[in-house]
C-alpha cells in the first residue's frame, strides 16, 4: 500500500529542477515540488509526499493530526517510513 505522508520543508534544494529536501519522521530526502502549484514552497512549508513528490501543501494542524492517524494505523505507516529512511540522504 502506497501512502501520501506529510512532510516539512527543511530547504530549496533546487529551484530550477523544483526540488526541496523534506523531512518526515526524522528522515530527510529530496522529493519534487513541480505538483504542488499554487504559490512556491518555502522551508517550514508542509507538503504531501507520495512516490517522491510532493502532491499538495497542507497546514500544521492537518500534517500532525495526519501523522498522529498514520502512527495509529501502525504496520503500513512503519513500513512507508522505513522505505523512506532507505532512500535518506546523508
Amino acid at each position: 500500500m502506497c501512502l501520501a505522508i506529510p512532510g516539512q520543508i527543511v530547504e530549496m534544494v533546487d529551484r530550477e529542477l523544483q526540488l526541496a529536501r523534506v523531512e518526515v519522521g526524522g528522515v530527510r530526502r529530496n522529493v519534487n515540488v513541480g505538483l504542488v502549484d499554487d504559490e512556491p514552497v518555502a522551508p517550514g512549508d508542509w507538503v504531501l509526499i507520495h512516490v517522491g513528490f510532493a502532491i499538495s501543501r497542507i497546514d500544521e494542524e492537518e500534517a500532525r493530526s495526519t501523522l498522529l492517524a498514520l502512527e495509529q494505523i501502525g504496520e503500513v505507516y512503519r513500513q512507508e517510513l522505513s522505505e523512506i529512511e532507505a532512500s535518506m540522504i546523508e
